[in-house]
Formats: C-alpha cells, structure tokens, sequence
C-alpha cells in the first residue's frame, strides 16, 4: 500500500476504535477465549461482537471466513492502533492462534466453511491434546487409538496436561490411526467435541491449589471422519504445523491468529525505581542499572526481530524462526521477573500475608509462575535444538 492509503486507513481505524471500544475492554485484564463455560464481562462481550462484525479477530483471514483480508500493512496499523488506547485483545485461545490458522492452511474447504467462521466469532474454547503420560518430548510415542467405525472415529487413551479442559468445548487430539505404521506415521490430527459421556477431564491441582492443567480421558470417544485435519495418517505433519503457530503466538508473531506484534512497552524501569534508592532521579545501585541497561537492550532488540520477522513473512504462517523469537521473549521476561524479585529484597519472597504489599505478592507469584514460559509451547532445550537444525543447518 501507498503512504495515502495507509494514512487514510489509519485513521478511519483510529477513529472507529475510540468510539467502539468499551472502557471496560482497555488496560489489562484477560481475554475472552471462546469458551461458552466462561461468562464474559459485558464490556468484553460488546467488544468481541463488535471486533467479530468488522472481522478484526482474525484480521488476515478471508472474509468468508469471518475474516477481513487486511494486508500486512493495514495489520500492522491494526496492531498499532490498538496498542495506541490500550485495547484487550478481543479473542485469544487456541481456536483462534492454533487451530484455526490451521486449518486455514491444511483444511479442506468444508472443514473452513464448518469451522472457521465460528472460532473467528468465538463460538467454542479450545483444549489441545498432545502430551500423554508416556509420550511428552517424544510425542511420536504417542497411544492414544483412534479406530474408523463406518463415518466416526472412536477414540481410547488419554492425554495429560491439557490445559484449560475442564472449561473447553472442543479439543484437538493427535491420535494413532494405523499403529502398524512407523511411530511418526500412522498418526492423524483429530477434532473432537469434549460434550460426550466418551470424554472426561480429571484436574491436576498444583501447590498453588489451582488447577489449570488437566488429564483427559477417552473412552469409546467419537469423532467424525470429516474432523481429520490435513489427511489421515499425516497428523505428524499437522501437528508440526500447529506447533509453529503455537509457537509464533507465544513470540508474538503469528499474524494468522489475532496476536501478532502485542508485546507491550517494558514497565520494568518505572516498577524498579518504586522499590529501591534513587540518586538524582535514577537507581542507585550501578549494578542493578547495569543489570537493567542490558535486559533493556535484550528487549528492544527482541521488539526488532518480532517487528522485522513479521515484515519478511510471505506465507500466512511463520516459519522456524518462530522458535528463535518465543525464547528469547520468554528468557526477557523471566529476567525482568528475576531484577525485580532481586530488587524487592525480603519484599520479593512472600507469597501471601499482611507483612506483604499486593504488588509485592504479585511479583513473587509472576516471578515463580514465569518459569514456566522455558517449558510451556516446547522446552528451551527443544526450541534451540530447532533453530541449530532449522535456521543454522548444523547437524544432528
């Protein structure tokens, strides 16, 4: 696009933003995901009808999709413009970011009609079924058995960690077809409808009592043959696929789903210099500003090749840059959760109690549950092993 018709797209954007975006759907505070288990806030609700109408939820996608085609400029205006009165984002979830894209790209053109127009609405939360308990980085060990019965699948085994299941409508599975195949063939990419006597989820409570994660059972589980994504026995090439979205999500960059370029501005400078001395309006301590200098330095380069990566994407999907981009943004992140534990002192350890400020509680919990970002969406060790492979070519 030329410079006038960006200008003119900007704002027309800008200005249907401020008028259609509710108070309640800015500053933080999470996202709606889909799920019809979850009740929204009316505001979040306003504003995923009104972003859904203009087809802003998944903004790249085609109109017959629930899409609105934007180009890769008008997106990155989108982004910008949102950023700019600090909207919410108005749909997130697995349907939106994993799924969805693709079966954009590996669907047949009924699972696109069937599917996407009512994940771009978010009609439905998604649960993703990988992990099993025998068959976690080495997900091709996979059991779970998918057999055809006339037009369904009826599926048995189970999968751990599923994330958000007690409260989705709808999993995605990865299953053994043809278990007389080699282990990374013989294996399909299913949907499944979590709202049968076949599917159970059983929560696994973590130390903090909460229980985010789940194990999943299925029991003479069915699934249509129609729901088998990107072809029987190729699920292994799918569920790659998926996991470059997932992945470029948690980078920032996937610009098939809705959370391309969100990273917000660095807060750390402004959190630091409320917990500790100041000289002439800056930190005290050398070493901590030293510290600080190089996390933002690390920060703003990430930004750059978040930005620029988005820039030089061709296909709808990321490619295996992907990895390089989610892990460094996950090590800034717990860096900058680690300066300001650092910071806080005998502040930074609490975990609940009156000896303790709520934002003092609440770095300590960010600062443990961000350990998880080398983990969640591959392990560190998995992403470098990817881009050494990959993007360097180095051999195995």
């Amino acid at each position: 696009m030329t410079a006038s018709p960006v200008r003119n797209f900007r704002q027309d954007t800008r200005a249907w933003l401020e008028e259609n975006c509710p108070p309640g759907a800015r500053g933080s505070g999470p996202s709606p995901w889909g799920s019809s288990k979850v009740e929204l806030d009316p505001d979040a609700r306003v504003w995923l009808e009104r972003m859904a109408g203009r087809g802003w939820t998944v903004p790249t996608w085609p109109r017959e999709y629930g899409g609105a085609e934007l180009t890769r400029d008008q997106y990155t205006v989108l982004i910008e413009e949102l950023k700019r009165i600090g909207a919410r984002t108005p749909l997130t979830g697995r349907g939106v970011n994993y799924i969805g894209p693709t079966i954009l790209e590996l669907g047949t053109d009924d699972q696109k009609r069937r599917w996407l127009p009512g994940i771009a609405r978010g009609e439905g939360g998604w649960a993703m079924g990988y992990s099993e308990p025998g068959a976690g980085s080495d997900l091709a060990s996979l059991s779970l058995r998918a057999v055809r019965d006339g037009d369904h699948y009826v599926l048995n085994g189970r999968k751990i960690w599923t994330s958000d299941a007690m409260e989705s409508d709808y999993i995605f599975v990865l299953a053994r077809t043809d278990p007389d195949l080699p282990k990374h063939q013989g294996i399909s990419l299913i949907l499944v409808d979590m709202d049968q006597p076949g599917v159970q989820v059983r929560p696994i409570r973590l130390i903090s009592g909460a229980s985010p994660f789940n194990e999943t059972l299925f029991e003479d589980a069915v699934a249509s043959v129609s729901d088998v994504i990107g072809g029987v026995n190729r699920g292994w090439t799918a569920g790659k696929r998926l996991l470059q979205f997932e992945r470029s999500t948690h980078a920032g960059i996937n610009i098939s789903g809705s959370q391309g370029g969100r990273s917000s501005e660095s807060r750390l400078p402004e959190k630091l210099k409320r917990c500790v001395p100041l000289r002439d309006g800056r930190i005290a301590d050398p070493a901590l500003r030293a510290r600080l200098i190089r996390h933002e330095q690390n920060v703003h380069a990430q930004r750059l090749t978040q930005r620029r990566t988005i820039e030089e994407l061709q296909a709808r999907a990321p490619g295996f840059a992907s990895s390089a981009v989610k892990l460094t943004g996950a090590l800034n992140q717990q860096e900058a959760d680690e300066l300001l534990v650092c910071a806080l002192g005998t502040q930074g350890v609490g975990w609940e109690g009156d000896g303790y400020a709520a934002d003092e509680i609440e770095a300590t919990r960010d600062w443990l549950r961000q350990k998880s970002l080398t983990i969640a969406g591959g392990t560190k060790e998995v992403q470098l092993n990817i881009v050494a492979k990959r993007v360097l070519g180095l051999p195995d």
